[in-house]
């Protein structure tokens, strides 16, 4: 049975820079917090626990020590109770997501109002939001555009995860919607890239592996694109969850992951692969 994996699985430039800041203030004296899971990725976050690093909901009742932003940003409001507490700020929030967030910031200032093409209940999107001084709307897709009132002045960005074509989507709707539309495309390259390379290799293979935690938009997003072309789809955590069964008549496996599922945890899910492979051959 042939291996085929992505050639850009995994851990992405944001997610890679917030781990690595995150385990580095984890070494540091002093006590240690995240406002929410660093990445969406629970293996992770359980090895940053064990070096004494915890994840909180809020800052409620916490007068020192460091909090880490994590990679999909957090809320302006969130951000100035740290700054006021005093405590030691590391943020960690992904490049692209603080650009979104610039974006929306002066749009809103200028008089725009705001768009966000995302998933409401996602903290970066949540996050995004909050930058907004005036009138925002989040949607989900171009059926939820069409139904936005008439609008002035559209500033349209987008949560980085996002596909092209909701954009596309969303902005098509908002052409007819205002009298002035800017548009600021906020996805992240690496999303686009992983989702073309995914859809590429589910086109060649009898089975597609997605790995990346179960709360992960961008991994469940890859999962939906290999699954429209291959229906043997299946989107794990860990190698624990595979089954033998899948891998039935399989001649070739492709395995791909989310952006913040951890090199370590793909070398697993392939090391696993290859034991049920020896077995049939055995």
């Amino acid at each position: 049975m042939e291996i085929l994996l992505a050639k850009r699985a995994g851990f992405c430039f944001g997610v890679k820079r917030a781990t690595q800041m995150a385990f580095e203030a984890a070494e540091k004296e002093g006590e240690t917090f995240t406002l929410g899971p660093i990445i969406h990725s629970p293996q992770v976050v359980q090895r940053l626990e064990g070096m004494g690093v915890k994840v909180l909901s809020d800052l409620e009742g916490i007068g020192n020590g460091t909090v880490i932003i994590r990679s999909h940003g957090v809320t302006s409001a969130e951000l100035e109770d740290a700054v006021r507490r005093q405590l030691e700020v590391v943020d960690a929030t992904c490049p692209f997501v603080k650009k979104a967030q610039e974006h929306v910031k002066r749009l809103s200032h200028d008089g725009y109002t705001v768009v966000v093409v995302g998933d409401a209940d996602h903290p970066e999107v949540q996050g995004i939001v909050s930058y907004a001084e005036g009138p925002v709307h989040v949607v989900g897709s171009g059926e939820e555009a069409a139904r936005l009132p008439n609008m002035k002045k559209v500033g349209v960005v987008a949560q980085t995860t996002q596909s092209f074509e909701t954009l596309k989507n969303v902005v098509k709707e908002c052409l007819l919607k205002g009298g002035e539309i800017r548009v600021f495309n906020t996805i992240c390259d690496a999303t686009a890239v992983r989702q073309d390379e995914a859809k590429a290799l589910a086109r060649e293979v009898d089975c597609m592996i997605v790995i990346g935690g179960f709360n992960s938009a961008n991994t469940k997003r890859l999962a939906e694109v290999c699954s429209e072309l291959q229906p043997r789809t299946y989107h794990i955590e860990t190698a624990q969850e595979l089954d033998a069964s899948w891998f039935q008549g399989v001649e070739r496996v492709g395995v791909t992951a989310g952006a913040s599922t951890p090199k370590w945890l793909i070398d697993e899910v392939i090391e696993r692969i290859q034991e049920f492979d020896n077995k049939k051959k055995g």
